[in-house]
């Protein structure tokens, strides 16, 4: 099982933490879960979604964590200089498309990135998530909109005119 599911599975977590020694850290807890919980891990191909489950708590584990940390660290520092920014990046539609995704509903984003980065089906992002697949559908498709309308809105040119599919006239040639 693991040797099986550890890429996709570093991948899911580095994508959410960001950090590869922290994404590290959140695959062995999550291989860790499933050791501790094997008699509860599901037969194959069922024990992917259920270690995407896994890993999805983690993350979010490894999150509280991360900001309890830094709090107890901003409050032992007395003076300290500020942390620099994180650079941009050399693309400025890299750094729209990540400034418009941080503005999604959290669920939204989930689903999409499940969906989108995972290549997960409905079905299997719903049984990730603890939804319906009609629910997944739902957020998918809003967290679309929201990024088109909040990319557009963030585009200083415009909307691009996109030509209308005409249908072929067999008299010209």
């Amino acid at each position: 099982m693991y040797e099986a599911h550890y890429p996709s599975i570093y991948n899911y977590s580095i994508r959410r933490v960001g950090v590869a020694h922290e994404a590290g850290d959140v695959v062995a807890d999550v291989f860790a879960t499933a050791w501790q919980r094997i008699d509860e891990v599901p037969d194959p191909p069922e024990e992917r979604l259920w270690l995407y489950g896994v890993a999805r708590k983690t993350v979010s584990q490894h999150r509280r964590t991360t900001i309890r940390r830094r709090r107890l660290a901003d409050r032992l520092m007395i003076g300290s200089v500020p942390e620099p920014r994180a650079s941009p990046s050399q693309d400025p539609d890299h750094d729209r498309l990540f400034e418009a995704m941080g503005e999604l509903r959290p669920d939204d984003f989930e689903a999409l990135r499940l969906v989108l980065w995972e290549c997960l089906t409905h079905a299997e992002v719903a049984e990730v998530l603890g939804c319906s697949v009609n629910a997944v559908g739902i957020r998918v498709h809003r967290a679309k909109a929201r990024l088109r309308d909040a990319l557009l809105a963030k585009t200083s040119l415009g909307v691009p005119e996109i030509p209308r599919h005409r249908p072929i006239d067999p008299t010209r040639s």
